[in-house]
């Protein structure tokens, strides 16, 4: 295997530039299943396979602009794994040196019916709701690759930085059937005359696999307003205000009313607002003629708009909110003359935004991350992949700090797409590689600049100038692009995918080995934890990617670890007792790990009768540190995912750990002293056992099934080093918690992912990475290792300047991730973003990403909790927010009367997100110690378009679903989190992307509650509760909308009824939180909070 090309050695030749070609998929991959089953979504039955539809046309409104070529009959599912000299690979097109000039005429295999595409992209993630027929995938794909001993992935980077190329996402041949599937799940909820029960439902094509996670249910629209890119200087986040409350003198509100059907009125100079998800694939015939060039940002500031004053020009928009404070006095609990009607709300919308990334060689202003668009990559990467949290980048460092903004990049490099978006492009350049600078390694890109006629590049990251290799030279046109620069997609593409040649592996990319951890210790037994992870599994199996390269191994544990032998020519499982659980170790090794197509029968018999071996079991200990070792000790050879099921404390063995919350008390509050240190982990045990298994590529992923305290803060350590994650049913129930552990469990298997990654993000002169946040392992300052990486998957990258940057140059960045997909290929994703700068400090404030600059604010505040105070905390967030207020109040409203909050029109509703972090499960005092160690891991990884909804959760009113306007969506429109809005007669839907509350009032009609839960009194309503799906309209569209949301979240909610007067009831209104509670001031208190800050900081 070849060694590491040292910078500056001579390329190979290389003859053959290839075209680019979307990335493999299954060969009977149908991108229109899911339009047609979303319609006819039967939630009570599994879907049916989809491979003798007809052939059906391409969702996108056109095909890409690089021809699809034939896939090779080795290789239909996927392209190899690698490059290889000589001829390129199969499946990938050889591309003439000149730009050919017709399109290649693409063929099928025998079993593809023409008219469907061969290669949907890297990124699409397949069908929900479908699944392949047995044997599609031919035994040969993988089949060249071997195991390999593994040793640490860090050696394959010899010498100087190290360079993360980027890969793409696993391309699985086909989601077996909807990642939230029916299926039987759990226990059976009556006789088949009963109501049937609503466990997974089935998603169709357009459903997880492209929706943005927070697309806010669109209520009634005012008027549609055209498909175009926002304006660059404004986001659509609430109504755009003038002055809301008068001086003292004035005595009527300044702001026009707002209309009386809906709190949330359509800003007047707003453009698209964010719109919701519902994903079906459409035509949509992106032509440049639909967009109008968005005004240009640049320019000098505009006075701020005062009331009397006549409208803002479109660059400049703010809101001003005027503290009026009755005649009490200024006291802060005096009321106030605020209309809480008035003040910045998200504005929900169904219009979906079309964005393109460039225009007249400029960057474009994204969309909102929880609203719905279809993003066209003109030269910048999709927002979905990379955000910035400043779309203009200030020049100096002084200009950053007066802003009291973040300057950082949220990067998701697996995002899913929108099903209507072109698949992303794959470049193989053959056994050369792709083309880098010599001196930064930078990639090609769109904004490396050709000169001397193509036989030069000047690299956008360094400004260094190296020779263009002589098979990629090209002539330039009169513009000074390279005249090939649209046929080639590293030419005109943000994002596109690179085949690595062999100078990125050391070895062969490694198998796909899933291996499973299963907690079987007396109370795992007797809570159904142990059941449920059995059942789950054994239903998953079948949504494990086919082919020789798939291995499965599984073991048992409790105060002993219990490995069992799958190889076909038992008769039956051999079971294999490890009683040490101090020193551990692997027995047969060998014969642990077993390729899934050997020991599918055997698995599915050992999964279905390990609650009956275990059902008498008197031991409740639990060794999981031991287990988890051991584990790891059968898996080192090749790497892959640990899916451990843990349902106690562990408390023998390795890495053991005490009751710390009871110590004092039980369930100790988290606002006494010393108390956040329970939040840190007990001891180094669990972690440096962590930084063992991520050099060794195996991520582990925890299923925390418990009704007792488990300190996730020791446990979470593993998940959060390795690139794995947390899931935590607390308190579970064997009656409605089995249906969304199997959802979780299908998820995490199905979705776009990869492993043995490393990521690096380069920028450009003048900036540089200050810090990665996220769970990943980093053993050299420069990259992260990343076990696993999946779509869901986000990482925070704190920039900061090392040199002024010059007004009206751009400034790029550029993330690099390679990783080998599920099928042994190895991969570079490579993901560019460029972005002007500027030295006005109005333009900053125009350029902010509200989403973006709260999910960095939110990252801080988790990072922060496990090591401060929570009072602290709270106080940093509220001062963060104070000061960028604070900034554009000083030195971009200077005109304005000292009795106005003047807001930022783009950030606008920071101080009402500010406010739901200070109130939520993470910074309130009241909450349990493992619930706020579940938050700070949650949050560590999560998305921006989810961690909006995490802290303001989405509610809606589900009692009068039957009698609202039909407007074309299915989730109705939200209502505001303030108790005004909840009345004894309605129910309502609160969620937050991973919970919900269904809260019923005391007085709700007996109908509904006949209809909706089948009694007929709130208090027959069972407190573990299932939802059912019965025959009358109204529960059918209840169904319809949780499985929406649940789409939408790529989440199977958990469903928990709250009732008016009891503790369920309190935890709902906790979450109200423009309201006055415990947890701190409404929301209205709260802006003549931060107005008042801003005055004397002011004076």
């Amino acid at each position: 295997m070849s060694a590491f090309a040292p910078p500056g050695v001579p390329r190979p030749g290389n003859a053959n530039q290839v075209r680019p070609q979307p990335q493999q998929q299954a060969p009977n991959y149908d991108p229109n299943a899911m339009v047609e089953s979303m319609q006819n979504m039967s939630l009570n039955r599994p879907p049916s396979t989809l491979a003798g539809s007809a052939a059906r046309s391409s969702p996108f409104g056109q095909p890409p602009p690089f021809p699809s070529p034939s896939p090779s009959p080795a290789y239909p599912g996927g392209s190899q794994p690698m490059s290889r000299s000589g001829p390129p690979p199969p499946g990938i097109l050889a591309r003439p040196t000149m730009p050919p000039s017709t399109a290649a005429q693409a063929t099928f295999p025998p079993n593809v019916a023409p008219g469907r595409p061969t290669a949907p992209s890297a990124s699409h993630a397949p069908p929900f709701g479908y699944r392949p027929p047995a044997g599609s995938l031919p035994s040969s794909v993988g089949a060249q690759t071997g195991v390999s001993p593994r040793a640490p992935i860090s050696g394959a980077f010899p010498g100087g930085p190290v360079t993360t190329p980027a890969a793409p996402p696993a391309a699985r041949p086909a989601f077996a059937s909807a990642p939230f599937a029916t299926g039987p799940m759990g226990p059976p909820t009556g006789p088949p005359s009963a109501p049937v029960n609503n466990g997974p439902p089935t998603f169709a094509h357009g459903g997880v696999a492209g929706g943005p996670r927070f697309a806010p249910p669109g209520g009634p629209v005012a008027q549609q307003l055209p498909v175009a890119p926002p304006p660059t200087d404004q986001v659509p986040r609430g109504p755009s205000m003038r002055s809301l409350m008068a001086s003292p003198s004035v005595s009527s509100p300044l702001a026009p009313p707002m209309q009386s059907s809906s709190s949330f009125s359509r800003a007047p100079q707003a453009m698209p607002p964010p719109p919701p998800s519902p994903f079906a694939a459409q035509p949509w015939s992106m032509r440049s003629e639909q967009m109008p060039p968005p005004p240009p940002v640049p320019g000098p500031p505009q006075p701020p708009r005062l009331f009397g004053m006549p409208p803002p020009l479109s660059n400049q928009s703010m809101t001003a909110i005027s503290p009026a404070m009755a005649s009490s006095g200024p006291s802060l609990g005096g009321p106030s003359k605020i209309d809480p009607n008035q003040i910045p709300r998200p504005i929900p919308s169904s219009t979906v935004t079309l964005h393109e990334t460039r225009q007249g060689n400029q960057a474009n202003q994204p969309p909102p991350a929880t609203s719905d668009y279809i993003v066209r990559d003109t030269g910048n990467c999709s927002p979905r992949f990379m955000r910035c949290t400043i779309n203009q980048i200030p020049c100096t460092a002084d200009l950053l700090t007066t802003s009291g903004m973040q300057l950082a990049l949220l990067v998701q490099p697996l995002a899913l797409p929108h099903p209507s978006e072109e698949p992303i492009q794959v470049v193989d350049f053959g056994e050369s590689g792709p083309i880098r600078c010599s001196r930064c390694k930078g990639y090609i890109n769109p904004f490396m600049k050709f000169i001397d006629q193509g036989r030069r590049f000047i690299c956008n990251l360094c400004g260094f100038t190296d020779e263009t290799p002589r098979d990629y030279i090209c002539n330039l046109g009169p513009d000074g692009r390279r005249r090939d620069a649209d046929e080639r997609p590293e030419l005109c593409r943000g994002t596109v995918e690179f085949v690595a040649s062999k100078e990125y592996m050391i070895r062969e990319p490694m198998p796909a080995v899933y291996f499973f951890l299963i907690d079987v210790s007396m109370n795992a037994l007797q809570t159904g934890g142990t059941a449920a992870a059995c059942s789950a599994i054994n239903q998953v199996i079948s949504d494990l990617p086919e082919g020789p390269r798939t291995m499965v191994g599984i073991a048992t544990f409790d105060s002993t670890i219990h490995f069992y032998n799958l190889k076909r020519a038992l008769q039956q499982p051999l079971m294999l007792i490890v009683p040490d659980i101090q020193d551990v170790y692997t027995p047969l090794q060998s014969d642990v790990i077993v390729q899934l197509s050997e020991c599918r029968q055997h698995l599915e018999l050992l999964l279905e009768s390990i609650p009956s071996m275990f059902q008498n079991n008197k031991i409740a200990e639990s060794a999981f540190g031991a287990a988890v070792n051991a584990a790891f000790l059968a898996m080192k050879s090749t790497g892959g995912k640990l899916l451990v099921f843990q349902s106690v404390l562990p408390s023998v063995g390795i890495g053991a750990l005490s009751a710390r919350e009871a110590e004092g008390r039980t369930n100790i509050t988290s606002g006494e002293k010393e108390a956040h240190k329970l939040l840190q982990p007990a001891d180094k045990t669990l972690k440096t056992m962590a930084i063992e298994f991520a050099e060794y590529q195996v991520c582990v992923d925890v299923f925390l099934t418990t009704q007792s305290y488990i300190d996730i803060a020791s446990i979470s350590v593993v998940p959060r080093t390795t690139g794995g994650q947390v899931y935590y049913y607390h308190p579970f129930s064997a009656l409605s918690d089995p249906a969304k552990l199997y959802n979780d469990l299908r998820w995490n298997i199905t979705r776009p992912q990869g492993f043995e990654a490393v990521m690096r993000v380069r920028c450009s002169q003048g900036i540089q990475v200050q810090e990665y946040h996220g769970n990943f392992c980093k053993r050299i300052p420069t990259d992260i290792d990343l076990p696993g990486i999946d779509c869901d998957k986000t990482v925070m990258v704190t920039l900061k300047h090392d040199d002024k940057l010059q007004d009206g140059s751009e400034c790029a960045f550029q993330c690099a991730l390679l990783y080998t997909t599920v099928y042994g290929q190895r991969r570079i994703r490579i993901t560019t973003l460029s972005l002007p700068c500027t030295s006005m400090l109005t333009n900053l404030f125009r350029a902010a990403d509200l989403d973006a600059q709260f999910t960095c604010l939110l990252k801080q505040a988790a990072s922060e909790i496990p090591s401060s105070p929570l009072s602290q905390v709270r106080e940093l967030v509220t001062n963060l927010c104070i000061n960028i207020l604070l900034s554009y109040r000083k030195f971009c409203a200077t005109v304005s009367s000292s009795g106005q909050l003047i807001l930022p029109e783009a950030l606008k509703l920071l101080p009402l997100y500010t406010l739901a972090l200070i109130k939520g499960t993470g910074l309130r005092n009241d909450g349990k110690i493992d619930d706020r160690s579940f938050w700070v891991n949650y949050v560590s990884s999560v998305s921006t378009p989810l961690a909006i909804p995490l802290v303001y959760p989405r509610m809606i009113p589900i009692h009068d679903l039957n009698s609202r306007e039909d407007d074309g969506s299915i989730v109705p429109a939200v209502i505001p989190l303030s108790s005004e809005h909840v009345t004894d007669e309605g129910i309502y839907l609160l969620e937050n992307g991973d919970d919900a509350l269904i809260y019923v009032g005391n007085s709700v009609d007996p109908d509904i509650l006949s209809k909706l839960f089948g009694t007929s009194s709130v208090e027959e309503i069972p407190t573990q509760f299932v939802l059912q799906q019965y025959e009358n309209p109204l529960s059918k569209k209840l169904n319809e909308v949780v499985n929406e949301i649940r789409r939408q979240r790529c989440s199977y909610l958990r469903l928990r009824i709250c009732k008016k007067g009891d503790p369920s009831g309190m935890l709902f209104f906790s979450y109200l939180i423009e309201d006055k509670n415990s947890g701190g001031l409404s929301y209205v208190e709260f802006l003549v909070h931060v107005h008042r800050q801003i005055q004397m900081k002011m004076s």
